[in-house]
């Protein structure tokens, strides 16, 4: 594999750990519920305890953590000019679609919008 493909193919794989964090913790923050209403109800250790044990959290938790060593792994080889930007941009737009389609949030037309120009720029990093 040629230096260009192994530097985007490690953008991808950040861009698909991070997004696959952003979205299992955000799924596992809207099970849970209010933070404040439970901890009221079962203190703080039981809020806690909501968030540690809940299986979506833990996941994410280690999506995010994957993210954030190939990060560093891409990094190591490659110009932290492009990765840092583009794999951001691109977890910008991949963020939109799955929150749109998985989560069933409203993705109004300024995000889409923003989202296509992100794309735009990255395209020029390359």
């Amino acid at each position: 594999m040629s230096g260009e493909a192994l530097t985007w193919a490690m953008i991808g794989i950040i861009v698909g750990f991070s997004t696959g964090g952003d979205v299992l913790t955000a799924r596992a923050m809207k099970e849970i519920g209010d933070l404040d209403d439970l901890r009221h109800t079962s203190g703080l250790l039981g809020a806690s305890r909501a968030v540690l044990l809940n299986p979506k959290f833990i996941l994410g938790v280690l999506c995010l953590a994957s993210a954030f060593y190939s990060l560093l792994t891409a990094v190591s080889f490659a110009d932290v000019s492009l990765v840092a930007p583009a794999a951001a941009a691109l977890t910008f737009l991949s963020n939109a679609i799955v929150a749109k389609f998985y989560l069933k949030e409203n993705v109004n037309a300024r995000r889409w919008t923003s989202a296509v120009l992100i794309c735009g720029g990255v395209y020029l990093l390359r």
